[in-house]
């Protein structure tokens, strides 16, 4: 048997050879002005359906819509590639302004349209969703109608759209701009090294802590000088926000984002509250393994420390094969896919200098493919982290047969799948342990997770609802937003830190994204939710991937509710349906606790 040697850097060039410099990429972005007049012409021409009879017309008009997002989305996602591999490409942040303007113009065409849709008589919109042409979109056009009504007029919402880009937008942009500018230097086994933050970040799981905590202080530095510009950004962002919601007269900085995951108030405080009542046990592995290595208590920059004395690393080669090797019990398309992710070089995971920090899977719709970025380093973690964005590409792949304008998944359920197929890995790697240590280093990989999801990212989610709150009666200052988080820290990681990190306001990029508002609890939503999921798998084995990828069919099409109840029979508004999830984490936290207690004897 052959093995295929995976290449570390993916391949831009079959998509637009020549990167920022293409020509053909060029040529796509100056065909896209064109298309954009002829779909805004359209929409203007567009008259409010009168009968059944215009179903046609409608469907002809989304014909048009899908044509247009599907070329934009294509160099978008492209440009986003160049300007993560490389955040010095100048060249590159220019074309991301003109794709962002492009964008805006889109959304506009389609505002124009929801709100001829929202005169629709009630009686008439009814027979329209039942037409054979229109049948299949019923779900989005319903959700367009209803988000036009809760909107200000046509010429406002543009209005606001059109301003975005350079009053809201931008801010995300030159947020990105001055983390990429960020070098930190660092001398590791007698090397001095210049390191980007993402670089940098990677280091928090070193196994030495002077390296650990010497890294932790210099990113601190960074933030530190540079705490207003980062607090300016901020502010001016949740500003922006704040005062379109107040335009259109919602109270909740929560409206949006709840609308935009399809999922209610009472599934999030449902969630929220099964954790919240269950951190005990994840308080005293923190507590343990504060213990374990030497001190009082446990401090910020060792939560992501090895507590074992050696952690093994995998190549990259190694991880996609241990990755590709446990997908395989799972079910072969899953496998299938992601050997081709491979083989094709859809993946950026060399470990090099002016990368942007983090990971992210991007889609390709005109040519139906995908992108996945990160930087790999070795680590269990990193195995895992490259498992997940393979399962954000599964999910794009399991859509191909549905129309483009019903693959709109939202966040929460997009990492359903990630989450899903990180947890195959990481579930893997714990049960093939050779030995008690490795395995110990395995399983404390695998409550790290729930660490990050129960506690970081309720963290996460605690500052930013009480950031909004008092940004609505004015400009939050650098040193309030230090509060701010060292207030959600200690009470999100529910008191089992000695230390906390009151600048990862500034540091986490999460915060300044400004396509998808409250960037923290689809995550932890989609952790729990694919843990149902994946107790279903593990009692149906290979069988059940066909009734997986129909749940991932259905992710655009159906509100988070309606999708549990569908596929797995479950009330997800109720706290009973999160804690069976939170169960799972615990027995393995307990687990942790057991042996490394047995360690330490």
């Amino acid at each position: 048997m052959t093995t295929v040697n995976y290449s570390e850097v993916w391949d831009l060039d079959v998509l637009f050879p020549g990167g920022s410099g293409s020509a053909e990429l060029r040529q796509h972005m100056d065909a896209t002005p064109p298309k954009l007049a002829e779909l805004e012409e359209q929409a203007t021409q567009f008259a409010t359906p009168a009968s059944v009879q215009d179903s046609p017309k409608v469907l002809a008009l989304l014909e048009k819509v899908k044509e247009a997002m599907v070329h934009i989305r294509q160099s978008s996602a492209f440009i986003g590639c160049l300007t993560a591999q490389n955040t010095e490409d100048k060249a590159a942040l220019i074309l991301q302004s003109e794709s962002a303007t492009a964008s805006a113009r889109i959304q506009s065409a389609i505002q124009k349209i929801q709100q001829k849709l929202t005169k629709t008589e009630e009686s008439v919109w009814d027979e329209l969703l039942e037409s054979a042409e229109l049948s299949e979109f019923a779900f989005f056009l319903n959700e367009w109608r209803e988000e036009a009504r809760q909107q200000l007029s046509e010429e406002e919402e543009n209005l606001i759209t059109a301003l975005s880009m350079d009053g809201y937008h931008g801010w995300s942009d030159l947020y990105d701009m001055l983390v990429g500018e960020i070098k930190i230097t660092m001398t590791i086994d007698g090397q001095e090294k210049v390191m980007s933050v993402g670089q940098a970040n990677n280091l928090s799981a070193h196994s030495d802590a002077a390296v650990r905590k010497e890294s932790y202080e210099k990113l601190e530095e960074a933030w530190t000088e540079k705490e207003d510009f980062f607090a300016k950004t901020l502010n001016s962002i949740a500003g922006f926000r704040l005062e379109v919601y107040k335009k259109r007269g919602w109270d909740s900085p929560l409206q949006e984002p709840l609308q935009m995951n399809r999922m209610k108030q009472e599934t999030l405080d449902a969630m929220w509250g099964a954790i919240s009542e269950n951190k005990q046990p994840f308080v005293d592995y923190l507590n343990q393994k504060g213990k374990m290595l030497g001190g009082e208590g446990l401090h910020w920059y060792d939560v992501d420390a090895p507590i074992t004395a050696s952690t093994q690393q995998y190549s990259y080669q190694e991880g996609a094969e241990f990755i590709l090797e446990h997908f395989g019990k799972f079910g072969p398309e899953l496998t299938s896919f992601s050997e081709m992710a491979f083989e094709k070089g859809w993946i950026e995971a060399e470990d090099r200098p002016n990368k942007r920090p983090g990971g992210f899977c991007t889609g390709l719709p005109k040519t139906e493919e995908s992108r996945i970025f990160m930087t790999y380093s070795g680590s269990m973690s990193n195995v895992a982290t490259l498992a997940h964005e393979l399962g954000h590409a599964f999910h794009s792949y399991a859509l191909r047969p549905v129309h483009p304008l019903n693959r709109s998944y939202a966040m929460n359920v997009a990492e359903t799948a990630s989450t899903f197929a990180e947890m195959i890995v990481a579930d893997a790697a714990v049960k093939n342990a050779a030995s008690d240590e490795e395995k110990i280093a395995l399983l404390e990989d695998k409550v790290q997770r729930s660490v990050a999801f129960f506690m970081n990212i309720h963290s996460r989610f605690l500052f930013e609802t009480r950031f909004y709150e008092e940004r609505k009666n004015g400009y939050v200052s650098a040193a309030r937003l230090n509060e701010l988080m060292d207030e959600a820290q200690k009470e999100g990681f529910g008191g089992g830190l000695a230390s906390t990190h009151p600048h990862f306001w500034a540091s986490k990029l999460h915060f300044y994204i400004t396509y998808v508002p409250f960037y923290n609890f689809p995550y932890t939503f989609g952790y729990l939710f694919s843990l149902s999921i994946y107790a279903k798998a593990l009692e149906e084995g290979t069988g059940f991937e066909e009734k997986y990828m129909a749940l991932l069919r259905d992710t655009a099409i159906m509100s988070a509710e309606d999708l549990a109840m569908k596929h797995l029979g479950e009330d997800i508004t109720q706290q009973a349906f999160w804690e069976k999830g939170i169960a799972l984490c615990v027995k393995d936290a307990k687990e942790l606790i057991e042996l490394t207690s047995k360690e330490r004897v």
